[in-house]
């Protein structure tokens, strides 16, 4: 597995890291026993960099983690969490919470959930409208200084932000969706990271499975949040799909599946450096081990032309979230 170091001050991670959030039921029910055994799987194979949120499924996500985690080297593994979104007991959303006094109350749940003694990198997963930015990192900070934290990150956030909050604290990265359906971070976000030297994590570089090759227009299962999301719904889902197989066609004459070519191609946008680091929400071992083999993809030239004659640049219909979560995203679509 090859490395990346994330930005000027981050840690060195995996080329490829792995998403847990579909193992905790985003996608409708999951398999325990196959997501520890996911896990583990990547692990071995070298990934290196897992990425969790303290509100995926109310903590179920990091309680997973830890079980399968357990007993491996702390130092074989970095631990990129997201906090501060608030849910009720009907799993709806209520809002973004970073107060810095909320910071050190989700950190402590966090280390607790997780079974360990500190984060990799701790991000607020969205920016809260109340607390200027600027708070928000110094609490982080205090958490570095002390011993809880190692680094900081963002997600979701715009350029003006990160310049911001990089003043306050050398940021390691930001975690963002990119993938050849979502490519706002193009204008603005991508030329300021490279700038002040931060790295990238890209999530949904398949577009919530749209874009994986094996996604069909009557799939979204009872629970899967798919299900409310604009590129999937009737009219949007099927030109998304004509996409899919105008990509399908370059990836055969490649000799990889769509997947992999999709997560090569993220991987491609990333500087000499290695500054962008995919995410892969695989949830089984079948889905992982298709995946590993992307970032050894090498794409030429001529091959990124044809990818970009298959899926232009705002190609896709449909937003990535639903309405209400679109003002809450740094970047569009």
């Amino acid at each position: 597995m090859q490395t990346r170091t994330l930005g000027r001050t981050g840690p060195a991670v995996s080329a490829l890291g792995l998403g847990a959030m579909g193992m905790s039921g985003a996608y409708g029910a999951a398999d325990r026993t196959e997501s520890i055994a996911t896990v583990h799987a990547a692990l071995e194979a070298g990934v290196t960099l897992i990425d969790t949120g303290d509100f995926y499924a109310m903590g179920h996500n990091e309680l997973l983690l830890a079980e399968a985690l357990h007993g491996r080297d702390r130092d074989s593994y970095a631990l990129s969490v997201k906090f501060g979104m608030l849910r009720g007991p009907g799993h709806e959303f209520g809002g973004t919470d970073a107060r810095p006094e909320a910071v050190k109350n989700f950190l402590a749940y966090s280390l607790t959930r997780l079974g360990t003694d500190h984060i990799d990198i701790y991000r607020p997963a969205r920016l809260d409208p109340a607390v200027p930015i600027e708070e928000t990192v110094g609490a982080i900070a205090e958490m570095i200084d002390a011993g809880h934290v190692r680094h900081v990150g963002l997600s979701e956030v715009d350029a003006a932000t990160i310049r911001r909050a990089h003043a306050v604290h050398p940021i390691a990265d930001l975690q963002i969706e990119y993938s050849l359906l979502s490519r706002a971070v193009e204008a603005d976000i991508l030329p300021t990271l490279r700038e002040l030297g931060i790295g990238l994590t890209a999530y949904g570089v398949l577009s919530r499975g749209l874009i994986s090759g094996h996604w069909s227009t009557d799939r979204a299962a009872p629970g899967d949040i798919r299900g409310s999301s604009p590129r999937f719904s009737s009219g949007n889902v099927e030109h998304n799909l004509a996409l899919v197989e105008a990509l399908r066609r370059v990836a055969e004459e490649k000799g990889c599946t769509v997947a992999q070519l999709a997560i090569a191609w993220v991987a491609a946008q990333g500087s000499d450096v290695g500054d962008i680091v995919p995410l892969v929400g695989a949830r089984t071992r079948g889905r992982l081990a298709e995946a590993l083999p992307a970032v050894e993809l090498d794409l030429t030239a001529d091959d990124l032309a044809e990818i970009e004659k298959a899926v232009p640049a705002g190609a896709a219909r449909g937003d990535r979230y639903p309405p209400a979560f679109m003002s809450t995203l740094g970047a569009g679509n």
